[in-house]
């Protein structure tokens, strides 16, 4: 009785007869795949909106900075991270809402807009995030300059450089249609044999008497053939 329920517990699975049943069920799998495809295709087309970048660069060290002083470097990056905050604030964007008279309030000009500092530099990244590739070129060029200004009146310090305004090339940063429906077909196909999978591992029917030993654990001693008259 041990050796049998420790035979229950143990699930087998024959890969040659699980890539069998794959070959059986391929139309299902198939189907599966053009309703993923079709699916993901029409997701992108009809409700996700290409999305442009733009992004300008300041840079925190002045002219009045000197390069060979390690207290002025460090003083800069200092002065960095809190640029950071001032350029993303409420003041900063709220007079570029003014100035483009752009539709949005501060709430949401705020989640279009990515403020960083790459890592070991004293440069701020702008950028803009947006369906309009020249609208977002115009949006972070006017924090760009609007920042910059507010830093040198506000925090009387000397305004960072602009050393790159934004710029837009016209290419999309989201993934386009191709990649949606790529993988919306191979989303389908996984799906599909994820489902023939565990319809054939929980399968108890008994087929065979080798289904037979290995699901129950009894061996067949014999077997009766069926005559044709007791099949129909």
């Amino acid at each position: 009785m041990e050796n049998q329920r420790n035979n229950n517990d143990v699930i087998e699975i024959d890969l040659r007869e699980l890539f069998i049943e794959f070959l059986v069920h391929w139309k299902s799998i198939l189907v599966s795949a053009l309703l993923g495809a079709c699916i993901c295709f029409c997701i992108r087309f009809f409700l996700l909106m290409p999305e442009y970048e733009a992004t300008s660069l300041l840079y925190v060290l002045t002219k009045s900075t000197s390069i060979t002083s390690l207290a002025d470097l460090q003083t800069g990056a200092n002065l960095t991270q809190d640029y950071l905050i001032v350029t993303k604030g409420r003041p900063v964007l709220d007079q570029v809402i003014q100035n483009l008279k752009l539709p949005e309030n501060y709430e949401e000009l705020e989640e279009i807009v990515e403020v960083t500092n790459p890592s070991n530099t004293r440069f701020i990244e702008i950028t803009v995030k947006d369906q309009d590739p020249l609208r977002a070129k115009a949006i972070t060029d006017e924090i760009a300059e609007i920042a910059a200004a507010f830093i040198a009146e506000k925090m009387d310090q000397d305004p960072p450089s602009l050393v790159q305004s934004g710029y837009a090339d016209g290419e999309p940063v989201n993934h386009g249609v191709v990649f949606y429906t790529c993988a919306g077909f191979v989303g389908g196909i996984l799906l599909a044999m994820i489902c023939v999978a565990l319809s054939y591992i929980f399968n108890d029917t008994i087929m065979s008497p080798e289904d037979l030993e290995s699901k129950i654990g009894i061996r067949v001693l014999a077997s009766l053939p069926v005559e044709e008259e007791e099949m129909d």
